[in-house]
């Protein structure tokens, strides 16, 4: 029957005044869609085109939201009126809380007669638009008119709809003094409820919120739970609430929610951080329904000096228009003519980019892993040795068992030592380009699990499978051999120093004054270990060779660049080899890599900013620096001012270091 008579819609009467959420489904058949509420009188749809169940909640949204004013907006001179370029004046706002201005058309919109307009109502203010600017306020008092004028009908209608006492559900609902009391104290303890789930980040819902069910779930668990510890709340919710006020339906849930997230929005913008400047973060994934899901933060320093960073809201992305704006430091990001980073400098000159130092100093990483063909043939091996033991539980099981009957044996004989943290390691880890400092992390695995890993090995092509068994005899044989053993440790020092490097830039109480230092410290040591790092080197893979029986190679002894086979192959040395193609150009290219990725241009800002560093009685303060800080902030420091400013900060910094009271002080924000 229903395939050709659709089911009655239920009419749903609401009288909380509080501002609905657009994603939230009033009825179950209806949703609003929240890029059809526009801001922009000139661009939005009339009222009346909206479906007639769900027009009551467009006009909530749009109050809650108030007239489009944009005080201090730039109107535009591009209609002539009489001899003069006229426009619209932010004083015309003044008294007139109906007033809209559009943007996008240049024209006067009523926001009350917008909202409550009449079918055969045809007046430029709710149409078209008004933008006759010469004789606007008289315009603006014919559109008022007198008592019983369309204007003041609408206004009539938008009193009476905000105050929703006057209202016949209103009248009906909350006809008693009791019964509205209940109804307060019903909807204060779901809210506490609400609020609760959410600072601690739980689900609402339960699979089975039947009164049979063991576990309701935590909305209706909590609430319960509240009844029983609090006499009050007792006698108002559950069996003692009517069943059509019951407050705790899924769509009383998501209002509440949706409450709770416009008062912490408010708070955050008005109270916390008020009129300071802060940075938009935005990030984009696909979830698991297939949605891509857009993460709005924002980032400021709060009064305290603290850096506070704080989520707004996750938005659908409809328009795939916009997929890959990720300011993550690609080639579209940061591109020379027409990157991100190039659009926005052309906005606000004043706009430097900083790429975050520890993502580019794991790019790095990975373009060395990746560029030299050696180093890229070993960490594929390596890979193929954590694949052999990853994808078998047993395996995994007979490594750990293996490693741990190891570190038994050394710590009875004495040779290491047992303490917090020590020889904790029992599985191998998988380099991944993504993930900071995996790849120092599987080599120092490797090397420390070296024995176990061949034992194991050796099992699986005694006892496993045939293709187990050509595998990991295969790694076995890679595995002992010198170029193996060059790599690994060679691999090991140079990310050692990558590795405490990116440590020190993920601390969290890290200082840019230390950072950058850091930062030269390890292009330094680079430096030193290509002059005089190799003879080191080399006393280090032949110890390990010897130790775990390793054959050692002779130095001066010839080798083919290619295949044996390959007719032609030039012949080299061992020395040459080792040396000049693995040595140099893994080291020369790791230095070239950081001073591309960390020139000192980049950090020279940072370092301007490093200067205000109140430590040690500001001894790190440098006026010449600051003076180059000022010059690349033009918009805050006037031609007038910046002859002055030298003499300023002189004067300044005397009486800082001078002061008793900042003796001790080592951060800006405490």
């Amino acid at each position: 029957m229903f395939r050709y008579y659709g089911k009655k819609q239920k009419s749903s009467i609401g009288s909380s005044t509080v501002p609905q959420n657009l994603n939230v489904e009033e009825n179950n058949t209806l949703e609003i869609n929240r890029d059809e509420v526009l801001s922009d009188p000139g661009l939005q749809r009339p009222i009346i085109s909206f479906n007639v169940n769900i027009r009551d909640q467009i006009r909530r949204e749009y109050i809650c939201r108030g007239p489009c004013q944009p005080i201090g907006h730039n109107y535009p001179k591009k209609k002539k009126m009489g001899e003069d370029n006229r426009s619209f004046r932010d004083v015309w706002f003044e008294g007139r809380t109906w007033l809209e201005y559009s943007i996008a058309k240049d024209a006067a919109f009523c926001f009350y007669c917008y909202l409550f307009t009449r079918s055969n109502m045809d007046d430029s203010f709710v149409k078209s638009g008004y933008g006759n600017w010469r004789r606007a306020t008289a315009k603006f008092a014919d559109h008022v008119g007198n008592v019983n004028s369309w204007h003041n009908q609408a206004r009539e209608l938008f009193d009476n709809f905000q105050n929703q006492r006057q209202s016949v559900t209103r009248a009906f609902t909350t006809g008693k003094e009791v019964m509205d009391d209940q109804y307060r104290k019903r909807l204060t303890a779901s809210l506490q409820v609400v609020r609760f789930l959410l600072r601690q980040c739980l689900p609402f819902r339960g699979d089975d919120e039947g009164s049979t069910s063991l576990n309701k779930g935590n909305f209706l668990e909590l609430l319960d739970w509240l009844s029983a510890n609090n006499e009050e709340v007792a006698k108002v919710v559950r069996t003692n609430a009517p069943g059509n006020a019951q407050m705790t339906s899924p769509n009383i849930q998501k209002q509440l929610t949706n409450a709770c997230a416009i008062e912490t929005t408010i708070s955050i913008l008005i109270s916390d951080l008020g009129d300071r400047p802060f940075s938009v973060m935005v990030d984009e994934s696909r979830d698991c329904s297939v949605k891509e899901q857009m993460a709005i933060n924002i980032r400021y320093v709060d009064r305290r000096g603290y850096i506070i960073e704080r989520f707004l809201a996750i938005v659908h992305v409809r328009d795939y228009i916009c997929l890959g704006q990720g300011y993550d430091g690609a080639s579209n990001m940061r591109g020379e003519f027409n990157g991100l980073k190039t659009l926005v400098l052309r906005e606000n000159s004043s706009a430097h980019y900083i790429h975050c130092f520890a993502h580019q100093l794991q790019l790095v990483v990975v373009s060395v892993c990746q560029v030299n063909r050696w180093i890229d043939d070993f960490f594929a091996y390596t890979s193929m040795i954590i694949n052999a033991f990853g994808s078998s539980c047993k395996r995994s099981d007979i490594l750990r068992q293996a490693e741990h009957d190891r570190l038994v044996g050394l710590l009875e004989s004495m040779e290491i030592s047992s303490g917090i943290g020590l020889n904790q390691a029992t599985s191998l880890c998988r380099p991944c380009d993504t993930r900071w400092g995996t790849h120092y992390t599987t080599i120092c695995r490797l090397m420390d699990m070296w024995v176990s890993v061949l034992i194991v090995l050796q099992t699986i092509f005694d006892d496993g499978v045939v293709n187990a068994r050509a595998t990991s005899h295969s790694l076995i044989e890679k595995m002992e051999t010198y170029d193996f053993v060059f790599i690994m440790i060679l691999m090991r020092k140079l990310l050692g120093m990558t590795n405490a490097l990116s440590n020190i830039l993920l601390a969290k109480d890290q200082n840019i004054e230390n950072a950058i230092h850091q930062m030269r410290i390890v292009k330094e040591n680079l430096q030193e270990l290509r002059e005089s790092g190799w003879d080191i080197l080399c006393i280090e893979v032949n110890a390990f060779c010897e130790k775990n029986s390793i054959p050692i190679i002779d130095m001066e002894a010839g080798r083919r660049r290619g295949s044996r086979q390959l007719r032609g192959s030039e012949i080299v040395t061992n020395y040459h080899f080792f040396r000049v193609e693995i040595f140099y150009e893994v080291v020369d290219m790791l230095s070239q890599e950081m001073n591309n990725r960390f020139p000192e241009k980049s950090t020279e800002l940072l370092s301007c900013i490093s200067c205000l560093s109140p430590r040690l009685s500001f001894i790190s303060f440098d006026v010449d620096k600051l003076i180059h800080l000022a010059h690349q902030y033009p918009d805050d420091f006037t031609l007038t001012e910046l002859p002055f400013i030298r003499q300023e900060l002189q004067t300044y910094v005397q009486d800082l270091q001078k002061g008793v009271r900042f003796k001790d002080l080592d951060n800006l924000g405490l």
